[in-house]
């Protein structure tokens, strides 16, 4: 008999395949299916033994005898209608949902799609969980990361895939970042934490095949605690032991994590989990049964569901707990706070994660978009979630572009962006600013290409963003001109500059350090090539060592890194203002020279602590000429350069350049 529709109220009933002295417990939840088995593999035998009701919509039963180190699947059955969100065939073999480990990589097969009755058993197509007894925990600490630190985003493989210094058997793995070659980078840079671009196992999208590209991002998961085989070949050890190599260094480690969707796609995409065992709870879809696509890629999870809540809060723990996990960043996120009638910030998965006693405390980041109604929720998620800010990245691109009238935007935008997050007397930014990430053209593009090259990606250059603020100074791509090299080299060290002279949490994308390039490509998830693979060996090391600079004059200036919002007034107990904005000539800028759409020069002069009660003065010339620079002077101060390498104290600033002072008694 047909059970009732359930959108699933979660279970307290513990999920997954656990390992007992006595053997393996296995218990998955599904509110519609009639019957669930689970598959037992031994090579390619396989033994199906029946799940029992367990109450609150969960199937279980105990197997004893069954050891650590057991390859299992699922099997269910009921009714079949597609265009009703009922997908129930048991020729599907399932990966469990609560999997935290699978045998190998998941590979689109056409048959993994194929309707009921006709693509025949897909268990020789799907990798199978293996139930593991996982260790102890280990004592919790507290998060290693500092709320003005600086953020590294990293995609592994293609992040070590190339570097010299990481043994040839660990490149492209989670091993690579135990490797002293990569610390050592971690720690010129001035990393506080890296933000692994997601790890959890994906599948790719079934159009790549035919065009010979595979997936490079990963942000196509089909189950969400089982690690990436390719990424990591020893399991959930590989990440811990990155993890500990990484805290030991001084760094925290946050998670690119994807709970919007799955890889099960559309209506004609593969049944790999959730759908199988209960697609009408796990997905959105609309009133007539239709998939809800707020994500882009085909499905939605319904996050406002008990039990996919559940699954989220499981995995989030399940990392913490197992692998020392500092935080995470969430894709698309206002997904996580979607129900039938939009975005709600006090929605119950983003409550429960402030609420939670182990998730409160970690890292939480929001890229606060997605394409659904209303899907622009850019300063609307709660504290303390900070946020991907591309107002900051675009404001700051159009500043160095040339822009008319960009200057006030720019300073909104060094001060934290008070207009986007100062809400509710909200006393601190909770911005992440960012000129580029993976998605996107890479920093030393955005200064070489007009427009975008996504040729190599088969979709004829529909694909990607079409507007990216980008530039090009008259010559598009690479070029071996020393003049057009230069003005670049300048574009890009002020665009890092201004990055780094930023309050609130700043995020670099690995090899923008260095002036790594993808040739324009501003959409490269399907590049597993050279395209993205970061050239250790031809790296601008010039360059590299120039941010190094800048992150260590960061960590010097508490200015630089306090997250406060500015007032312009002092403090009780000050005599000078927390910031002061000036003209080049040293006048306060007022309403007529902020709105003057020709000015392309500014000074930021902030109070900070660490200069024996001076100033730090951020001189910003967005003009191609050069230009001398008047700083206000006080009795018993004077002004130099903040670091080797900055203008010389009284000389004209470059074109194109920031400068540094500091002011000492």
């Amino acid at each position: 008999m047909q059970q009732p529709y359930s959108q699933g109220k979660g279970s307290t009933i513990p999920l997954g395949a656990t390992v007992t002295p006595e053997g393996i417990r296995f218990a998955v939840w599904s509110g519609a299916a009639e019957c669930v088995w689970v598959c037992l593999f031994d090579g390619t035998r396989e033994t199906r033994l029946e799940l029992k009701p367990d109450g609150e919509g969960v199937h279980a039963l105990s197997v004893p005898g069954l050891k650590d180190g057991t390859r299992y699947g699922f099997r269910a059955d009921g009714p079949y209608a597609p265009e009703k969100g009922l997908w129930f065939d048991p020729d599907k073999l399932l990966v469990d949902p609560y999997a935290v480990e699978i045998d190998r990589p998941y590979i689109y097969d056409a048959r993994l799609a194929a309707r009921r009755g006709e693509g025949g058993d897909t268990a020789a197509l799907v990798p199978k969980a293996i139930a593991r007894a996982l260790p102890a925990p280990p004592p919790m600490q507290s998060p290693l990361f500092d709320p003005g630190g600086l953020i590294y985003e990293l995609p592994v493989k293609a992040f070590s895939i190339r570097h010299p210094g990481v043994p040839e058997q660990d490149r492209g793995t989670l091993r690579a970042l135990k490797a002293p070659a990569v610390i050592d980078h971690l720690k010129k840079l001035g990393v506080s934490a890296v933000e692994l671009m997601p790890v959890a196992a994906w599948i790719d999208e079934r159009h790549l095949g035919p065009l010979g590209l595979t997936n490079a991002w990963g942000y196509n998961p089909v189950t969400f605690m089982a690690l990436d085989p390719r990424l990591a070949p020893g399991g959930l050890a590989d990440l811990r032991e990155a993890v500990s190599a990484l805290h030991d260094a001084g760094i925290g480690t946050i998670l690119d994590v994807v709970f919007n969707h799955t890889g099960e796609s559309d209506a004609q995409g593969p049944t790999l989990s959730l759908r199988g065992l209960d697609a009408q709870a796990y997905y959105r879809h609309d009133a007539g049964g239709k998939l809800v696509n707020d994500t882009g890629t085909g499905n939605t999870l319904a996050c406002d569901r008990p039990v996919v809540q559940q699954l989220i809060l499981d995995s989030l723990r399940h990392f913490v707990r197992h692998a020392g996990i500092d935080g995470f960043r969430f894709d698309l996120a206002p997904v996580l706070g979607r129900d039938a009638d939009g975005f709600h910030k006090d929605a119950p998965p983003l409550e429960a994660m402030r609420a939670d006693p182990l998730l409160g405390g970690r890292i939480l980041i929001a890229e606060p978009w997605d394409i659904g109604r209303n899907g622009y929720q850019l300063g609307n998620f709660p504290s303390p979630f900070l946020e991907w800010n591309d107002r900051y990245r675009d404001d700051v691109r159009r500043f160095w572009r040339g822009d008319a009238g960009a200057v006030g935007a720019l300073a909104t935008r060094l001060a934290g962006s008070s207009d986007v997050f100062e809400r509710d007397g909200t006393p601190a930014t909770r911005t992440v600013n960012f000129l580029a990430a993976h998605d996107g053209m890479t920093l030393a593009d955005l200064v070489s290409y007009a427009g975008k090259h996504n040729e190599a990606n088969g979709e004829k250059n529909r694909d990607g963003h079409d507007e990216n603020f980008s530039w090009n100074d008259g010559v598009e791509g690479a070029t071996d001109d020393p003049a057009v090299r230069a003005r670049r080299d300048m574009d890009k060290r002020a665009l890092l500059a201004t990055l780094f002279a930023s309050r609130g949490a700043i995020m670099l994308t690995a090899g923008d350090e260095f002036g790594r390039s993808q040739r324009g490509n501003n959409n490269a998830y399907a590049q597993d090539n050279e395209t993205t693979w970061l050239d250790w060996a031809g790296r601008d090391t010039a360059l590299e060592d120039f941010v190094s600079a800048l992150s260590a004059l960061r960590r010097a200036a508490p200015a630089l890194q306090d997250t406060r919002f500015l007032t312009g007034r002092p403090d009780e107990g000050q005599d000078i203002p927390d910031v002061e904005w000036l003209t080049e000539t040293g006048a306060t800028l007022d309403d007529v020279t902020w709105q003057d759409p020709a000015r392309h020069r500014l000074v930021m002069i902030l109070r900070d602590g660490n200069h024996q009660g001076g100033r730090l003065a951020v001189l910003v010339n967005g003009d191609r000429r050069a230009s001398t620079f008047v700083l206000p002077g006080r009795e018993g101060y004077r002004w130099c350069s903040a670091f080797e390498g900055g203008p010389v104290p009284g000389a004209a600033v470059p074109g194109r350049a920031v400068a540094f002072m500091v002011e000492r008694g």
